[in-house]
């Protein structure tokens, strides 16, 4: 039977109809992967739903820890790593290639502990030194007495907590104490994110941390503020370098922010200058490789991190302060800004 011509317009049309659709079809939603920092991981965990809900694109990020997510980076396994401890010259070269660090947020390391009836206690360099190296072993020492006069400390053994995992937050309070207590840094030697504690025992994670501390009366431990928050565990006020004990807080954390932030924005917050600084903060950085076209990445794959980044850095940021990190300062924004445009796909930039 001959076909009309209306017959065959439809049939050309219909074709035509197909053949469109599959042109204009929009791309599915990038999936991303990332590893690293427990510090962070409340914060990043918001960020990435609320980042889903507006692009659609899927965040798989795996808390555990800065020396897993470097490796994890490393290894080329992830898109992204995290990590509270920038890398050192020697990590940058061990990556075989450039890595941009990006900054996404100021945070606290505190000092938590639970003493029965003690809700209001003074630490220093000297008796958190002391403390984590095994020569203060009592609350009620007279190191400790004498910076909390008016507050009844127990006769009872301090239960060290430290984690037992590759940490950035180990290497922010290492550094810390190495910095201000030479005993403790007679004894370690240098930070690290993982060192030869001379006493406690380990938790993994910031989490698995503020639940030893949580659970065991006498105990103290180094988390990240917002654990201590959402665990409703009591953390020390520290001595800075003004002289004056500060409690953690959003305004102490920022106070920390030094101005000069160089171009990769590895650098180190601790023990500021500040009158009003809580001594030991820290940046939180991801990791990725400047160049990403590598293991069969897409360039898609790689637009949409470099995407997802900049929001985080820009509208991101107000996600931060609800969740007790602090935002980032103008400097680190713009130094960040600079980082991400750098990153390239086969030597052509993707911002």
């Amino acid at each position: 039977m001959k076909k009309t011509n209306s017959t065959l317009l439809s049939a050309a049309m219909l074709g035509l109809f197909f053949v469109a659709s599959a042109f204009n079809k929009a791309p599915s939603p990038a999936e991303l992967t990332g590893a690293g920092a427990t510090f962070p991981y409340p914060l990043y965990s918001k960020m990435f739903s609320v980042y889903n809900g507006k692009t659609g694109v899927k965040v798989n990020y795996q808390s555990i820890g800065s020396g897993g997510g470097i490796k994890q980076l490393f290894a080329k396994t992830v898109d992204f790593g995290a990590s509270d401890a920038y890398l050192s010259d020697k990590e940058m070269g061990d990556a075989g290639a450039a890595v941009v660090h990006i900054p996404t947020c100021l945070g606290a390391v505190c000092v938590a502990y639970n003493i029965a009836g003690v809700n209001n206690l003074n630490l220093d360099p000297a008796t958190l030194g002391g403390i984590y190296s095994g020569s203060i072993t009592k609350w009620d020492d007279p190191k400790i007495q004498a910076i909390n006069k008016g507050t009844k400390l127990p006769s009872t053994p301090i239960l060290v907590a430290h984690r037992s995992d590759g940490s950035g937050t180990t290497f922010i309070f290492t550094n810390y104490l190495c910095q201000v207590s030479s005993e403790f840094k007679g004894k370690v030697g240098n930070p690290g994110k993982t060192v030869n504690w001379p006493v406690g025992i380990g938790g993994k994670g910031n989490e698995g941390v503020a639940e030893q501390v949580k659970s065991s009366q006498g105990s103290i431990g180094y988390i990240e503020l917002v654990y201590a928050k959402n665990n409703n565990i009591s953390a020390a006020n520290m001595k800075n370098s003004s002289g004056k004990f500060v409690a953690a807080s959003l305004e102490s954390t920022s106070a920390s922010a030094k101005d000069n932030i160089p171009a990769d924005t590895r650098c180190d917050l601790i023990n500021s200058s500040s009158a009003t600084a809580y001594p030991i903060t820290s940046f939180t950085w991801l990791l990725l490789y400047k160049e990403q076209n590598y293991n069969g990445r897409t360039r898609e794959q790689a637009k949409a991190m470099v995407d997802m980044m900049w929001w985080m850095i820009h509208e991101g940021q107000s996600t931060n302060e609800p969740l007790f990190y602090g935002k980032l300062p103008a400097k680190a924004i713009k130094a960040a800004e600079a980082n991400l445009k750098s990153v390239t796909y086969g030597g052509k930039p993707l911002l």
